[in-house]
């Protein structure tokens, strides 16, 4: 989407496996999230609340290592006021304060006991940000993902809802299953144009922690209201509940932010609210269609099987 750059960080090597990914947003986009999980890991999510102060954000952080990975939003911080990014609160240029909400995933199986993000994580993923496409997969925050059975990671989608573009970023890390083990299918498939292998995967046996979250980011290039916003976000929760199945747990932290970036008004009176509508029936299908590509890009690593490894040959090219 156009004035959005997206930035991945990551070790993968002895004792690695995690990440970290930075969705920097253009001056004056509006922020909000919604969270359904049980076991949400967040910083700054009240300040999106509608009747708080803060209007626009800067960034948001995705980031692996629970609760240990909210520490990779100070080097986003710093990469921010080194550029006199966010909100200001005194007459310089430079006296700034960055809004940075963010969300973590648990991935902490995946490395050494004390190897998880911090702030130089975020700090070289702002680094690496760039528009065009995502890259996906084994990626960023979504380094180190699991869903169910399967490894998860990164995944991307958009879609254009009459004159608006929506698009999606999803770090999929779920407790419940994005396939039907018995046929291979995705659960969200029906998006796909793929032909599934309508047969069991082989599975090797994976430790099944309990402990897991999906995190995202839903963006469209409209103009609107915190509450609005907030109503995008609240809509991509039912693209994650057709993408994994079960959803929303009490061990997951499920949590999904909204950017509106505002190049592209809604109409005024009644049809605004049709025009909502639209944009979140659209922001529930491209997030379920990026965490399905998230499941189908990730290949496998720290003992986790990647669905091509477990249905070899079975999605087209």
């Amino acid at each position: 989407m156009a004035g959005i750059e997206v930035g991945h960080h990551q070790r993968i090597e002895d004792g690695w496996a995690t990440g970290t990914t930075v969705v920097l947003a253009p001056p004056g986009t509006v922020g909000a999230v919604d969270g359904r999980g049980g076991a949400p890991g967040t910083r700054e999510t009240d300040l999106l609340r509608p009747e708080n102060l803060v209007q626009h954000v800067n960034a948001v952080v995705l980031t692996g290592g629970s609760a240990y990975g909210l520490d990779a939003a100070t080097g986003v911080m710093r990469w921010l006021s080194e550029r006199n990014t966010g909100f200001p609160v005194g007459m310089q240029p430079h006296e700034v304060v960055p809004i940075v909400p963010g969300a973590v995933l648990f991935d902490l199986p995946r490395s050494a006991w004390g190897n998880r993000p911090d702030a130089s994580f975020g700090y070289a993923a702002c680094e690496a940000a760039a528009g065009g496409p995502v890259e996906q997969g084994c990626v960023g925050a979504g380094t180190g993902a699991k869903v169910g059975s399967l490894k998860g990671g990164i995944g991307t989608a958009s879609t254009v809802a009459e004159a608006w573009t929506v698009g999606a970023l999803a770090a999929v890390n779920a407790k419940g299953e994005a396939a039907d083990l018995a046929t291979g299918r995705l659960w969200a498939g029906d998006q796909f144009d793929v032909d599934w292998p309508d047969r069991p995967g082989d599975l090797p046996t994976v430790e099944q922690t309990g402990l897991n979250t999906t995190i995202g980011v839903v963006a469209v290039n409209a103009a609107l209201s915190k509450a609005e916003a907030g109503r995008l976000a609240m809509a991509a929760h039912d693209g994650l509940a057709r993408a994994v199945r079960p959803a929303h747990s009490m061990f997951d932290g499920d949590t999904v932010f909204a950017l509106a970036t505002g190049e592209m008004p809604l109409p005024d009176g009644p049809m605004r609210a049709v025009a909502l509508d639209s944009l979140c029936a659209a922001a529930a299908e491209v997030f379920a269609t990026a965490m399905g590509n998230g499941v189908l890009a990730a290949t496998s690593l720290a003992g986790l099987p990647g669905y091509r490894d477990v249905w070899p040959g079975a999605l087209r090219a």
